[in-house]
C-alpha cells in the first residue's frame, strides 16, 4: 500500500469521524425523545472501547508516519500528540478498572481532547491560510508546511481535530 493510499483511507476516515461526530451531537441533544434510547445505552456502553481503539490507531498512525515513512513533526504537531497520547493508557485504565476510574477518565479526555483540538484547529488554520499572520512556534520544520491535503481540507491536524471532536462526542455518552 502506498502513502498516497495510506492518506486517503486516513482521509475517508476522518471524514467519517466527522460525520459520526455530527451524528452523536444531534443523538445527544435529542437522547430524551422517545426511541433514541437504545442508540445511547450502545454508545454509552461502548463508548470507552471505541475511544481507545481510535486512539490507540491514531497514536500509532502518527508514530507510523513519524518513524517509519520518514515525515518530521513540527512543534505543533507535538503538542497534538502530547495531549493524544495519554489518552491511549487513559482508557486502557478506565477499561480495566472500577467505575469510580471511568468518570474521571471521561473527564481527563474531554479536558485532553479540548486542549489537544485547540492546537489542532490553531494548526490547521495556520497551514489553509499561511498568509493570516499567526505566528508558527518552528525552528526546523515549518508549521505552515502542509505535508498531506485530501478533498481539499483533510490535513494532519484536520484528522487531529476530527479524532479530538469524536473522543468529545463520545465522551457525553459515557
Amino acid at each position: 500500500m502506498s502513502i498516497s493510499d495510506i492518506n486517503f483511507v486516513l482521509a475517508l476516515g476522518t471524514v467519517a469521524m466527522q460525520i459520526a461526530s455530527l451524528a452523536l451531537l444531534a443523538l445527544f441533544f435529542m437522547r430524551k425523545q422517545e426511541g433514541f434510547g437504545g442508540q445511547v445505552a450502545f454508545i454509552g456502553k461502548w463508548g470507552l472501547w471505541i475511544a481507545f481503539i481510535l486512539t490507540l490507531v491514531g497514536s500509532v498512525m502518527t508514530l507510523v508516519y513519524s518513524e517509519i515513512l520518514g515525515f518530521e513533526p513540527c512543534p505543533l504537531c507535538w503538542w497534538q500528540r502530547i495531549f493524544l497520547y495519554p489518552q491511549v493508557i487513559l482508557f486502557g485504565m478506565a477499561l480495566w478498572r472500577s467505575d469510580l476510574y471511568k468518570r474521571a477518565a471521561v473527564d481527563f479526555s474531554i479536558v485532553l481532547s479540548v486542549i489537544g483540538a485547540g492546537f489542532a484547529l490553531y494548526h490547521h488554520v495556520l497551514q489553509m491560510y499561511p498568509g493570516s499572520g499567526l505566528p508558527c512556534p518552528a525552528t526546523g520544520v515549518s508549521c505552515a508546511t502542509i505535508t498531506l491535503l485530501e478533498f481539499g481540507y483533510v490535513t494532519f491536524p484536520m484528522m487531529a481535530l476530527a479524532l479530538f471532536a469524536f473522543i468529545i462526542v463520545t465522551m457525553f455518552f459515557v
